[in-house]
């Protein structure tokens, strides 16, 4: 597929997904849906896939929905169906990937594009991002994972007041409250985001997935749930030869080499 509404990059095992809108703020119409639906895929088939970098394009993020995609004067929609088709798929692709999933927050996010960071496994921002749900604005209820997500990152009270004042939040802020990892300042942004991306990109990637996978298993489990999954992953992971390489690596006071690749 060619692309007109993202860039796919990758190097090294290392994807950056860039949503490619700038002058709609990189807000999702159908045709974005459908190229990141293709590029997901692309990086759910490469076996030497290690790291997956999302971000946008200009001065935002993601605006959420491009609203000028609906006519609401032309009678009643169903709504259902952006999150049935589009969006649902996309945060569940997100969350599943066996990989490390970066979302680097260059400029505003709102509406769907908060909630779509949110999936992300490490969200940082530049300093000048701003954050805004943006959904009681227009009378609708976040999507996106945002009622899960947000008050699993944020707590509660947090989220509800996030969600139903509309007040947009800062970088700084969103970082506070454990919306995001860390505020970046803007002049160190892009280097501080590559390092982060060549680090993962050269871990041990079978490892980092089963930890995300883990983590993402608590939050619908108990104690021991989490202890037996521990235990029958740490057999798996020992198994694979990034953790024969870390060992050895740090027996010989070298830096490992890994490769990423999953048990044989």
């Amino acid at each position: 597929m060619a692309y007109e509404t993202i860039i796919l990059d990758v190097a090294g095992g290392a994807y950056r997904l860039t949503l490619n809108r700038p002058d709609k703020l990189n807000s999702f119409n159908a045709r974005m849906h459908e190229e990141v639906r293709d590029a997901l895929t692309r990086i759910e088939d490469d076996a030497g896939a290690r790291v997956l970098l999302v971000t946008g394009a200009g001065r935002g993020f993601c605006a959420g929905q491009d609203l000028g995609d609906r006519d609401v004067n032309a009678g009643p929609l169903d709504l259902s169906q952006g999150p049935q088709n589009d969006y649902n798929p996309l945060v569940r692709r997100l969350v599943a990937l066996p990989l490390p999933v970066i979302c680097a927050v260059n400029g505003v996010a709102a509406g769907a594009g908060v909630n779509i960071a949110a999936a992300c496994d490490i969200v940082v921002a530049k300093a000048s991002a701003k954050f805004a749900q943006a959904f009681s604005a227009i009378g609708l209820v976040p999507d996106s994972g945002g009622t899960y997500l947000l008050p699993k990152a944020m707590g509660q009270a947090r989220a509800m007041a996030f969600t139903l004042l509309n007040e947009r939040l800062t970088a700084q802020q969103a970082a506070e409250f454990g919306m995001i990892w860390k505020a970046i300042p803007d002049e160190d942004f892009d280097a501080e985001v590559d390092a982060m991306l060549a680090k993962l990109a050269n871990a041990p990637t079978f490892g980092l997935a089963s930890a995300k996978r883990a983590i993402r298993e608590s939050w619908s489990s108990t104690l021991d749930d989490a202890l037996d999954r521990e235990r029958d992953m740490q057999k798996q992971c020992g198994l694979s030869p990034d953790y024969k390489e870390g060992v050895n690596a740090f027996k010989e006071k070298r830096a490992p080499q890994f490769s990423g690749a999953r048990p044989a």
